[in-house]
């Protein structure tokens, strides 16, 4: 995404938190707004990845703790030219991914144990080369700042449905105009999310392929985790749902009010680029780096109990038979 476009697309949320405020509280609101968009902007670009990595809950794994998740993205990210990013796991049933950070140079990939215990190793690789497209895209930052202003909106928007704003410069509140804001105004920003989200999940779909060289792994893996991930709850996501657009695959059926394109058209897109690449059945399975321990894999910990307790093994245990 270019960085104009990264521009527009803030100045059309802060312009909607803007008129907002300047609805519910006149221009002294707008003011206000305004002063408040700027600072969640500043705040946002230098601490995007902490506040969605601390919205998750999710803990740093490295080299030795996960040896197996932690050297596949590090195969992944020398594959597309990219610096080693920070790497997550964290401790939920529901199966999904994200990347996040302010740059390439600071950028964070996160998994869910969920996610670790339903894919093969191929495709948890191309998953994860998704995220990392999504971090050589440079999306990372616009999709957490939108996720912010966008909640933001919705909070200034719920607070007007219990305090009666309006532009009292002319003597008389304008209950119209302030009820117009608390229905239009999450709506509008809702839309400049999608538009956000929509494009650049193709893209990193793209790119994911390019990095894995396996674009039918990926195409299998959002198979599985789709259905999956919009039925198990995810609590992030039900506190707020601007994060919704973060994850690899949407967790809203509704595909009118989806942050992504539909998953059927994503495996599609996936399939011609397969055809592209001159695969039929698919390339072998990725080489990774030999494994230093002979033990259960070393996310086997984090797990949660339910899924531990199944024959099957996690995807990136070694002694496993994916």
């Amino acid at each position: 995404m270019s960085g104009f476009r990264t521009v527009m697309l803030l100045s059309a949320l802060t312009a909607l938190f803007m008129a907002l405020g300047y609805t519910l509280g006149g221009s002294g609101g707008a003011v206000i707004a305004l002063l408040v968009a700027a600072g969640m902007n500043l705040f946002t670009f230098w601490n995007a990845d902490k506040i969605v990595l601390s919205m998750h809950n999710a803990r740093e794994v490295d080299a030795q703790s996960a040896p197996e998740f932690y050297g596949l993205v590090q195969a992944l990210s020398q594959r597309a030219g990219l610096p080693m990013p920070r790497v997550y796991v964290i401790d939920q049933d529901a199966p999904n991914a994200f990347a996040t950070g302010r740059n390439p140079e600071n950028a964070a990939v996160a998994a869910t144990t969920g996610l670790l215990n339903m894919l093969t190793r191929d495709e948890v690789a191309g998953v994860m080369a998704h995220e990392l497209g999504h971090v050589k895209n440079r999306d990372t930052l616009i999709m957490t700042m939108v996720a912010t202003i966008a909640g933001a909106i919705s909070m200034l928007a719920n607070f007007g449905l219990f305090f009666r704003g309006g532009n009292e410069e002319n003597g008389h509140s304008n209950m119209i105009a302030t009820l117009l804001a608390v229905i239009v105004a999450p709506f509008a920003a809702m839309i400049v999310q999608m538009a956000i989200s929509r494009t650049r999940e193709y893209g990193a779909d793209q790119a994911g392929a390019e990095i894995s060289g396996n674009p039918r792994a990926l195409a299998s893996a959002l198979a599985k985790i789709s259905g999956r991930a919009e039925l198990i709850p995810n609590p992030v996501a039900e506190r707020n749902p601007a994060a919704a657009q973060l994850y690899i695959v949407p967790v809203h059926v509704s595909e009118l009010f989806s942050t992504h394109p539909a998953t059927e058209k994503r495996i599609a897109a996936l399939e011609e680029i397969a055809q592209d690449m001159g695969q039929k059945d698919g390339p072998p399975p990725m080489t990774m780096p030999a494994q230093t321990s002979t033990r259960a894999s070393a996310l086997s910990p984090l797990v949660p109990p339910v899924a531990a307790s199944k024959p099957r093994r996690s995807a990136l245990d070694p002694h496993g038979r994916d």
